[in-house]
């Protein structure tokens, strides 16, 4: 259905006009100047004619069919002109028009009459409250925006939710002869939407690449399985904006104020495939690479340059972003030795110093990419006198054409730059201004090729007591408590399958006796109340009780002076927790919070008192798969802790990948609970165990 839109044999423009400073003069002219092949129908009814065209009071009065409307008429007139799309059989509608659910109360009445009407006709509709959509296909040659410029055709296909970002974005993609496939601006997106959009350009035999300039997400759950299974296709590179999460400040958990709305993002998009950059200039210098460039086959990189300073920047560059600067092979070196003067280096970076010349870059070029220990090519050129940008960038095109690895090129002199960035970028060589930039571009290839080794993975499902822990929510709920008990956390987990430390609540001494006798020493004892939060901080948590005279006395403590320190009464305390002391091991935390875009997002990372202090921690979407887990687990910087260093013994991964995607379980089969921690989780050479947590639930 999308056809009618962007490949529409006929397009009616309803609100033409012949005022040159106008939105709807602007839209005509740009589909009659760029060679539009289809039928253009301009409906304007106090106009015999726009731009030469016979105009039409109504779109109803067109004597052929038209396949899509652009609708540039104030916002009162817009559900009106729809309707007589309608009517008329009009399949796509493209509305320009501002006014809508953008700016709230009766704006959002009106994109709601204009939805109706869409559902009734089964139409579909890009905006609004937009600026248009392009095509560049020879047999289309459609660019119905009101942008002043018309990108170069190519096989990038761009979504963008701003409509000024739109225009800025064409506008550079032109200047840097990016070819743009189709072009779409969004708009408020209550019906064509980004996943709409690219599930049909992953079919499009003419998108190669797919861009996406972000500012949220309409239904991210979708986005997560329709991206995941498209990004194993086409790389989708993309702009998410609003990188803050304010709300994140007032949650309770630790996950909770961890998370925040960008880290969700950063792991809805890892876990989909898609490449998140921060700007929209390095989005375009990846598309310039994905564009035309194959994926390499590994991360090992020479650099060919004419002077040393630009080849340390971009071997620094490399390392930083998880490429290797490779060693070259014996025999590539021999070669090279025989076309180089002594004063050259011909280790990897190849600097032929500044007397080279666009022959000596050819011969270079060609000689690392034949060598089986580079998977790709840098070159860099800082002009001398004498050299110019265009005839180096002559040289690299014509090596690079024969290969089948991936080549980069940067030009770093401003003289003769437009032409020799222009030769490269329509040779399908990606050009760049600045060393960083090549590399960056480079290194999100190479994450892509892991991507598309990555095992798809499986999300993994346990027997567990589900209706034990709706019991257990119920109860909590029914007593209007939004916290569950200590008790109730360890009995939630335990349905889970998730090891606990032995537990016990006593009520009195020799319960608490009796329970440290059958757990054995040491133990930890805990005061239990409602109104007792932080316990640590009234000296509620007691550690290191080793024989039973030392219990009684903690007991006595715990159920006297700390109530008291607490401002509460002694009859409010419920009982002590006793619980076996765990030792050994590595403390790690297994947490959720719920996002409210997402929906539940895993943490984990280092625990215990490391938590907040090193903030060592990764986050993923649930579900979470086996593979989803396993990356978190060595994600975090501290993973060598986990490893076993300096003679410790390694910790259990597996122990721990198991307990995410139970924790995963738990809260996808629950969709009370907000927010949760496991803190510490303790992380054994054989296994692991739960020592404390908390629920929040939604009451």
């Amino acid at each position: 259905m999308l056809d009618a839109i962007l490949r529409p044999r006929s397009i009616a423009v309803i609100g033409a006009s012949r005022k040159p400073n106008t939105i709807g003069y602007q839209i005509l002219e740009n589909l009659v100047r760029h060679g539009y092949a289809g039928a253009v129908y301009p409906v304007n009814p106090t106009a015999a004619a726009v731009h030469s065209i016979r105009a039409y009071p109504s779109v109803e009065a067109v004597p052929d069919e038209v396949d899509m409307a652009v609708i540039v008429v104030p916002k009162q007139h817009v559900v009106d002109a729809a309707e007589a799309c309608g009517r008329k059989g009009v399949k796509g509608l493209v509305v320009i028009s501002a006014g809508f659910a953008e700016v709230g109360g009766s704006g959002v009445e009106r994109q709601k009459a204009l939805m109706e009407i869409v559902r009734r006709y089964g139409m579909r509709l890009v905006g609004p409250n937009c600026m248009g959509v392009l095509n560049t296909a020879p047999d289309r040659s459609m660019n119905a925006t009101f942008a002043p410029t018309m990108p170069p055709s190519g096989p990038v296909s761009f979504m963008s939710q701003s409509g000024a970002m739109g225009v800025t974005i064409l506008d550079y993609a032109k200047e840097y002869g990016i070819g743009i496939s189709q072009f779409v601006s969004v708009g408020n997106k209550p019906d064509v939407s980004g996943n709409d959009l690219i599930q049909y350009w992953a079919d499009d035999e003419r998108t190669g690449v797919i861009l996406m300039y972000l500012e949220n997400f309409g239904n991210p759950r979708k986005f997560t399985q329709i991206a995941r299974e498209i990004t194993r296709k086409k790389p989708i590179i993309a702009v998410k904006s609003g990188r803050t999460g304010a709300g994140a400040r007032a949650a309770s958990s630790h996950t909770g104020a961890l998370a925040g709305t960008d880290a969700a993002t950063d792991a809805l998009l890892r876990q989909c495939g898609v490449i998140r950059v921060d700007t929209v200039e390095e989005m375009f210098d990846l598309a310039m690479a994905f564009s035309h460039q194959p994926i390499p086959r590994g991360n090992r990189v020479a650099i060919v340059t004419n002077a040393g300073g630009p080849g340390i920047i971009i071997a620094d560059a490399c390392e930083a972003n998880g490429l290797e600067v490779t060693a070259l092979s014996e025999a590539t070196t021999a070669l090279l030795a025989k076309h180089f003067p002594e004063e050259a280096s011909l280790a990897n970076p190849v600097d032929m110093i500044a007397s080279a010349t666009p022959q000596s870059y050819r011969i270079a070029v060609e000689a690392v990419l034949a060598d089986p220990n580079v998977d790709a090519v840098i070159a860099t050129f800082v002009p001398p006198l004498g050299v110019r940008q265009e005839d180096v960038a002559e040289a690299i095109v014509a090596v690079a054409a024969q290969a089948d690895k991936p080549v980069m090129a940067v030009l770093m002199g401003r003289e003769g730059l437009p032409q020799g960035l222009a030769e490269l970028n329509a040779a399908g060589i990606p050009g760049y201004r600045f060393p960083e930039s090549g590399v960056r571009a480079l290194a999100a290839m190479y994450r892509h090729r892991r991507w598309l080794e990555r095992p798809v993975g499986q999300v993994r499902t346990f027997d567990v007591d589900r209706a034990a822990v709706e019991r257990i929510i119920a109860g909590a709920r029914g007593e209007g408590r939004e916290k569950l008990s200590e008790m109730e956390v360890m009995r939630v987990l335990e349905a889970y399958g998730i090891p606990v430390a032995p537990y016990r609540v006593a009520r009195t001494a020799d319960e608490a006796a009796r329970a440290a006798a059958e757990f054995g020493w040491p133990v930890v004892m805990k005061v239990l109340s409602e109104r007792i939060i932080h316990k640590s901080d009234v000296g509620g948590v007691i550690v290191g009780v080793e024989d039973e005279a030392e219990l009684r006395a903690a007991f006595e403590r715990l159920t006297t002076e700390v109530p008291a320190r607490a401002g509460i009464g002694a009859e409010l305390v419920e009982g002590v927790l006793v619980q076996k002391m765990v030792r050994g091991g590595k403390e790690t935390i297994i947490g959720m919070t719920l996002d409210p875009q997402f929906g539940p997002v895993l943490m984990f990372g280092l625990g215990g008192i490391y938590v907040e202090a090193l903030k060592d921690v990764v986050f993923r979407v649930q579900p979470v798969t086996d593979v989803d887990a396993g990356e978190m687990v060595r994600a975090i910087r501290g993973i060598r802790l986990l490893q076993g260093v300096r003679g410790e013994p390694a910790s259990d991964l597996g122990a721990v990948e198991e307990t995410i995607a139970r924790i995963s379980q738990l809260v996808g089969d629950h969709d009370a609970i907000r927010e949760m921690d496991v803190n510490p989780w303790m992380a054994f050479a054989e296994g692991g165990v739960a020592v404390d947590g908390r629920i929040r639930i939604a009451v």
